[in-house]
This record gives C-alpha cells, sequence and structure tokens, in this order.
C-alpha cells in the first residue's frame, strides 16, 4: 500500500488515516490489521466529509455509550442499531450467498429459542387458542425440485398482537407460537399457526431515538421465521412475509426479499375449518416452499 505519511511521523489532517494505520506495524494478527486499515481510512473519510463539530462528535459518542449502558442478557441494542442501518442483512447476505434456484436467507432476529419442542406433522403451535387461525404448508426440496426427507424445521412467530412469548412471560405459554417438524419422504410439512400481525423493534433506547430523529418507523411487517437444516444440506435461516402487511416495503430491518413473500389467503369453509380442528367457520392459509442448497 502506497500511504503518504508525514515526513516527522507527526499527525497531520491531510494524512490523517495514512498515519494511524502506520502505527500497526507491528502488529501480529494479519486479519486484524486488514480490518482495523479499512476502518480506520473509512472512519477518517466520514469525518473529513461530515466535518463534525466538537459539539456534535460529543453527541456521537454519548449516543454509542447509551447504547452500550442499555444491553444486557436479553436486549442487544449494537444489533439492534445494526439492524437499522442494514449492516446486519448486508453480512447475511455476503454470508449467505446461494445457488441460483436456492432459497434466500434473512436475519434470524433476537427472538429464537432454541430448545422448542418437536411436534407430530400438522400440530397446532399456538397454545393459548388466540389469533385468527391459520394453516402453514409446503415442501422442502432439493435444488433438483426433489423431496428433501429429514429435514428439521423450526418455526417460531409473535402473536396477533406483535409479541413473542418470550416478551410476554407470564401472559403467554412458554413455547407459544414455537415448534421443531421434520419432513417424512415426500417432504412436506404441514401445521397449525395463527395469522402473525406487524410489530415494532425495540425503540425505548437510542437506537428508537435514531429511528425517530430520521424520520423512520420502527415496524417490521408480519412474518413466520424459519430455521430449515437437513443432513448434506446448508442450513436455511428465513422468513416468510405476507405481502400485503402495511410494512412490507419499509421493513425497519431490512428483511424482507421479495423471493420471501408469500401469499396468505382467506378460506372460508366451514367444514375444513372443523377438520382441522378451528373453532371457527373461516381460516387463513399459507403455503411456501423452499429449496435447499447443498452443502459446499
Amino acid at each position: 500500500m502506497n500511504m503518504h505519511v508525514a515526513e516527522n511521523g507527526y499527525f497531520t489532517e491531510e494524512h490523517s488515516a495514512e498515519t494511524v494505520i502506520a502505527r500497526m506495524h507491528d502488529c501480529k494478527d494479519a486479519r486484524l490489521k486488514q480490518v482495523m486499515e479499512v476502518v480506520i481510512r473509512k472512519l477518517h473519510e466520514a469525518v473529513k466529509e461530515i466535518e463534525p463539530s466538537e459539539a456534535e462528535w460529543l453527541d456521537a459518542i454519548r449516543f454509542l455509550t447509551a447504547t452500550g449502558q442499555i444491553c444486557n442478557e436479553w436486549r442487544q441494542e449494537w444489533i439492534l442499531f445494526s439492524d437499522i442501518l442494514g449492516v446486519s442483512m448486508l453480512v447475511d447476505a455476503i454470508n449467505h450467498r446461494k445457488p441460483n434456484g436456492a432459497s434466500e436467507s434473512t436475519v434470524l432476529g433476537p427472538f429464537h429459542v432454541a430448545d422448542a419442542p418437536e411436534m407430530p406433522m400438522g400440530a397446532n403451535i399456538c397454545r393459548d387458542g388466540k389469533g385468527e387461525d391459520m394453516l402453514v404448508t409446503g415442501r422442502i426440496l432439493d435444488p433438483d425440485g426433489q423431496p428433501v426427507e429429514g429435514a428439521r424445521i423450526d418455526v417460531w412467530q409473535a402473536n396477533d398482537e406483535g409479541f413473542y412469548d418470550v416478551q410476554q412471560k407470564g401472559i403467554q405459554p412458554d413455547f407459544n407460537l414455537r415448534g421443531v417438524f421434520v419432513t417424512g419422504d415426500d417432504g412436506r410439512y404441514w401445521f397449525r399457526a395463527v395469522k402473525p400481525k406487524f410489530y415494532p423493534i425495540p425503540d425505548d433506547g437510542p437506537v428508537g431515538q435514531l429511528l425517530r430523529a430520521m424520520g423512520r418507523h420502527p415496524y417490521r411487517p408480519a412474518h413466520l421465521h424459519y430455521i430449515v437444516s437437513a443432513p448434506g444440506y446448508a442450513n436455511l435461516v428465513t422468513h416468510i412475509f405476507d405481502p400485503h402487511d402495511p410494512y412490507i416495503r419499509s421493513d425497519a430491518v431490512f428483511g424482507v426479499k421479495e423471493s420471501l413473500l408469500a401469499d396468505f389467503q382467506r378460506v372460508d369453509d366451514a367444514e375444513r375449518a372443523r377438520e382441522l380442528g378451528f373453532a371457527g367457520s373461516w381460516f387463513w392459509s399459507v403455503t411456501h416452499d423452499f429449496v435447499l442448497a447443498r452443502s459446499s
């Protein structure tokens, strides 16, 4: 790298980044050195372009401090900050590039629970009976369109008020709207749930304040979460989204991809509703197939 550094090694505005980078000549970790060179160079470029006042820079420091201070064992404000800047989705895209035809991934989200119970195919993951009934069906396929047997499908969702069970301890039952299903030789899956609703990301902290200051809302459109895994295939972390949701084109964390839109249809069929064990005379139905990429 051809870097210009002040001849005496002292800091100058003109060659600020180069002078800082030159101080890392004894760094033994090549990857760390590479990363820090890029971070320093881009940060100095941003500061030179913005030309912040000292008061503005102190405000930025206060924001970073407050972001760290609100983090705890169940809330990670730094991930939220990454999410609303689109960085989480960019890192996901870089690390999960898919071959043509394979289902796309999206962000995991903060509310996954690792030990959700395995349930028989067709079970109802709604444990409190609240919400509008929904039938979810689809297939797990390989890149050639053949069914994948033994695929493990870990699903979870928010309730009809936009809350996950872990957000409402003592209100929702444990593992409400969560379940794990395993496909048979036909690769098909189906389970019963409730129609999800849009909800806000936590916006009572510094990230929420920043969103409001930028003129942005905190909402995520209605979706179901999936983790699909099978031997010989790359794990798929993804969602399906309701294309008619009011926030479908403005997801606060940029998680929506066109290929993950699924048609949520209302079915007015009292007999079929009874067959499915639903109390009403109608229900929602959504079907979505997933294509797994083979492990490299």
